[in-house]
């Protein structure tokens, strides 16, 4: 797989000057590029980092920092072998290396000239739309005041992340790293890791392994290439190529590559071949992007095959008489998955009624079965608030 099979060259040339050209970028560094293989802060890597990011802040770029590596931190500080298995020592952890964390990217920046500012976000600040569109009025301001964000997950009272179970909104700093993209309508995701980018196979294990320098669109094929996370890192290639997905779902690039080799961060931003480049795909507006992968889905519909083609097709709204049964407890205006007869996900709506008021229209044509139920919309979920999905999007 290559990019002289996947994408021409000359677009791939194209490309390659729209990452350099960037003006605004999300750069996610993992926690085995904070952290040593010894456990220790890995602090001549981290100050490289941070100096590549200032200097390109100094040009003219807006710069966003996700990063991970508080639990790995905290653990260090209390001498733990390995990482903490409970839930309540990843927390202490997290508070405890969380302002060991910011200390080292703050003050790395006031020495070069650089004022950063912190947020610490948890998943309400994504499932719900007033404080989505809240977060993203303060990095707007943030970065038109000349500030780096820095932004993590709130560890410390936060449990998604930690837990990375299913259906949260983010369950690691990857996909985190993506909606924080998506959120301000970034032109660029570089996501560090220990890793060089997507190979053909697991370099650790195989010396036929070779890095695919370029990927068009992120296909079963593709996932199908991802192992797991790795040692103190939550996240592992499937997360990176989720969040790849994401970004260029949001008309970004992405890039996946090693943040442990010197220099790696200022030759991606200068359009080298670094990594892993993945293509823009699609754009989806604001509100619709918010829908597809930053609400926490709060109940579910079922549909028959004729709503589901109906609903493929892009012009219809989901009617009651196409839903069979529903799940869960929702309340209008909440985001609720929608699965086929055959019980997969294919896409997420907002609803136009709570609950209760849905299973009285359930299975009824337009005008039918409306006894109790306030006027309103004919459609359960209007054809504007509902967002097909990637399978790598799917919670």
């Amino acid at each position: 797989m290559s990019p002289e099979t996947t994408f021409p060259q000359t677009h791939l040339a194209e490309a390659r000057a729209r990452v350099a050209a960037a003006r605004r970028v999300v750069v996610k560094v993992g926690t085995n590029v904070v952290m040593r293989d010894d456990g220790a802060p890995a602090l001549g890597r981290l100050y490289g980092l941070i100096e590549a990011v200032a200097g390109e802040r100094r040009k003219g770029r807006e710069m966003v920092v996700v990063s991970s590596g508080a639990v790995g931190l905290g653990a260090q500080r209390l001498g733990l072998a390995g990482r903490p298995k409970t839930l309540a020592l990843k927390q202490a952890c997290a508070a405890i290396g969380q302002g060991r964390l910011m200390s080292i990217w703050s003050e790395a920046f006031e020495k070069l000239g650089v004022t950063a500012a912190q947020v610490l976000l948890t998943e309400d600040d994504f499932a719900s739309r007033s404080r989505y569109l809240a977060l993203k009025a303060t990095l707007e301001e943030l970065l038109s005041l000349g500030v780096v964000p820095v932004l993590n997950e709130n560890d410390t009272v936060g449990t998604a992340e930690l837990e990375a179970a299913a259906g949260h909104v983010f369950g690691d700093n990857d996909k985190l790293s993506a909606l924080v993209a998506s959120k301000v309508g970034a032109d660029l995701l570089v996501i560090l890791s220990d890793v060089d980018g997507l190979h053909t196979a697991n370099p650790a294990r195989s010396r036929a392994a070779a890095r695919i320098p370029v990927v068009a669109e992120v296909t079963a094929a593709i996932r199908a290439l991802a192992e797991g996370a790795g040692s103190r890192g939550r996240g592992g290639m499937a997360t990176k190529l989720e969040a790849a997905a994401i970004a260029t779902a949001s008309g970004a690039l992405a890039v996946v590559a090693s943040g442990r080799r010197p220099g790696a961060l200022e030759e991606v931003l200068a359009g080298g071949d670094v990594g892993t480049l993945f293509l823009p795909k699609r754009t989806l507006t604001g509100k619709r992007r918010w829908i597809a992968w930053a609400a926490l889905p709060a109940g579910a519909i079922h549909v028959n095959d004729g709503a589901r083609a109906a609903l493929v097709a892009g012009k219809a709204s989901l009617l009651p008489a196409g839903v069979t049964r529903l799940e869960g407890e929702f309340e209008k205006g909440d985001v609720v998955r929608i699965l086929g007869s055959d019980g997969a996900e294919f896409a997420r709506g907002q609803v136009n009624y709570a609950r209760a008021d849905a299973a009285r229209l359930v299975g009824h044509r337009s005008g039918e079965g409306r006894a109790g139920v306030p006027r309103g919309y004919d459609a359960l979920v209007t054809r504007n608030n509902v967002v097909l999905l990637e399978p790598a999007a799917r919670g």
